[in-house]
């Protein structure tokens, strides 16, 4: 709680001043080019990969970085799917998993920890992604088990995004793109799918 705390007293003090006028606009409106779905992990920090300002990504955050089916049952992740596509007009949609995944581990072995009823809910919306993994042999063979579920579970949350009426809708329009991103926290690389070779490949070789 102190290095909080501390931060916090840095942000007053040194980055505030810097941002002052940013969040005077920003607290007319907010217009964020993309929705970004990522994981709760604590080493995973988007604004901070993405070199990206306030106001730049709307995150939906979750254990997993989990986009339930549309008919799931489930308002939470849906609300800010649809809070993002037609109140905001995103025109981008990034979901991104990482590496050394608790949530996939999880899921992988089954197992949740004693106690977390809501975890092992949470997480069968999840199990799609155990039969994608088998469907993708373009994945890396070299990378942990885990890993590589983490890398077929993004794919299978585009395609539980593509459900939702206004991401078809749009997509269909031409009106938004969908990306799968996948950051390997021990080279703090940020890789993207590249559909044509049926893998995770760094983004930054695909921008050359």
């Amino acid at each position: 709680m102190q290095k909080l705390l501390d931060g916090i007293r840095d942000f007053h003090r040194r980055v505030r001043p810097g941002y002052r006028e940013r969040f005077a606009h920003l607290a007319l409106g907010q217009s964020p080019d993309c929705l970004f779905v990522a994981c709760a992990d604590s080493r995973v920090v988007p604004n901070l990969f993405a070199s990206t300002d306030p106001g730049d990504l709307f995150v939906l955050r979750n254990v997993g970085n989990i986009v339930p089916r549309h008919d799931a049952g489930d308002g939470a992740a849906g609300a800010g799917v649809e809070f993002a596509t037609i109140a905001l007009g995103v025109r981008d949609v990034v979901v991104c998993g990482h590496s050394r995944c608790g949530a996939m581990q999880a899921l992988a072995d089954g197992v949740v920890p004693p106690g977390a009823p809501n975890l092992g809910r949470w997480l069968s919306h999840a199990r799609d992604s155990l039969s994608r993994l088998e469907r993708e042999p373009g994945l890396d063979p070299a990378l942990d088990p885990v890993d590589r579920l983490s890398q077929a579970h993004v794919l299978q949350q585009l395609d539980h995004l593509r459900g939702y009426a206004p991401v078809a809708e749009r997509l269909a329009a031409g009106a938004l793109r969908l990306h799968g991103w996948w950051f390997d926290l021990h080279r703090a690389e940020v890789q993207a799918y590249d559909a044509k070779r049926g893998c995770f490949r760094p983004l930054v070789e695909q921008l050359d």
